[in-house]
């Protein structure tokens, strides 16, 4: 390893790491352990943490807010983020340049999930709203979309007290309302969720069997039954291979992931199995993708597309056997052999990876066991 690489103790085991996406947070990078989730500032070769929440739980999940805004880039800096728990609670996780770390939690109870919360985001679009809706999903095969400034108290039943999105709720003397959620049931257990910056309205949701749904959360659900997936569903996408699989009860892997690709709405990419697949909806073929190939026969765990080089992805293997081990791919290219990036031997894995926002070369952060390691696509 040269001096372009980061890596960061987090003195646990590492579940979770998520890139900060917006332009005046790109150096920001969060990591979630056992109990807590840190915050730093990664410039290679030097991390800074700026922020540390400790939650007392296992995060399993972590969303960004629109508003984070990094030390490096303004003196009115703004770290905000959720994070989901192993008791299935929601946390909203705040820091500014005026006032210290701060944790409200949501969620809980008979109000949230009743399964493992498996992936976050807040909604897309370019309107102050981004910053107010953040959608879950779980294994409860439930989407809930939750307002974080609700303008009706529930547990009062009154008006909540005025307050605009970009004020600290710490400093109010009136406690916080709790948030809303709007739910969406879906037919099987739910493991990724993205929305898409040209988009405030839809949010593409993958389930575990083979199927991506691009969901408008914002119909009318007078138009249709109350709460369901057919009535929010705008496209149903279909890996063909997991589909059939799991129909047949012969499913190797009970997972999926999915993303969208953010600087073209009509391209989803996702890792079933032993298989990726590339959809256009521009093209829609009947759901089924317009490209797919062969990253691990293995299995695959994770898909990401790299957002400062654009035709750019990567998987991960969840093979132990393997080692630590990530494979870039061209879309243009997708049957050449992959770019390998071997980060660390067997027994270890990726348990979670994500590019970096910073413009220039394409930079990873990776998290297996205790560590995240960051490092610019070629350096290894």
């Amino acid at each position: 390893m040269d001096s372009g690489v980061v890596r960061i103790n987090h003195g646990s085991d590492v579940f979770v790491v998520r890139a900060c996406s917006n332009d005046d947070g790109a150096d920001l990078l969060a990591i979630a352990g056992e109990h807590s989730v840190e915050v730093f500032r990664v410039s290679p070769p030097i991390s800074e943490r700026v922020a540390s929440f400790h939650i007392g739980r296992r995060i399993t999940a972590l969303a960004w807010s629109p508003r984070s805004i990094s030390p490096s880039s303004s003196d009115d800096w703004v770290i905000e983020i959720t994070a989901a728990a192993s008791d299935f609670s929601l946390h909203l996780l705040t820091k500014s340049s005026t006032s210290s770390e701060n944790m409200f939690a949501f969620g809980g109870g008979l109000s949230g999930h009743h399964g493992k919360v498996n992936d976050m985001c807040f909604c897309g679009g370019r309107d102050q709203d981004n910053a107010r809706y953040v959608a879950t999903v779980a294994d409860d095969k439930m989407l809930m979309v939750w307002d974080l400034h609700p303008a009706l108290d529930i547990s009062s039943g009154i008006p909540s007290p005025e307050r605009s999105i970009g004020t600290d709720a710490s400093s109010s003397p009136h406690p916080r309302p709790q948030p809303t959620a709007y739910v969406i049931s879906f037919p099987h257990p739910l493991v990724t969720v993205n929305c898409h910056q040209f988009s405030s309205k839809e949010f593409l949701v993958s389930d575990c069997r083979g199927s991506i749904f691009l969901t408008d959360w914002r119909s009318d659900p007078e138009q249709s039954e109350q709460g369901s997936w057919r009535h929010s569903s705008v496209i149903e996408l279909v890996e063909p291979h997991a589909l059939s699989k799991s129909l047949m009860g012969i499913s190797s892997q009970w997972t999926g992931f999915a993303a969208w690709r953010q600087d073209n709405i009509d391209i989803v990419g996702a890792t079933y199995g032993s298989r990726f697949s590339i959809w256009d909806l521009s093209k829609p073929q009947g759901g089924k993708p317009s490209q797919t190939g062969i990253s691990f026969p293995e299995g695959g765990h994770q898909f990401r597309w790299c957002p400062t080089s654009p035709d750019y992805f990567a998987v991960a293997s969840q093979c132990p056997t393997k080692g630590a081990v990530i494979h870039i791919h061209d879309m243009n290219y997708v049957h050449a052999q992959p770019h390998v990036i071997n980060i660390a031997p067997r027994p270890h894995r990726v348990r979670d990876f994500d590019f970096m926002a910073r413009r220039g070369n394409p930079v990873l952060a990776v998290a297996y066991g205790v560590e995240v390691v960051v490092f610019p696509i070629g350096v290894e």
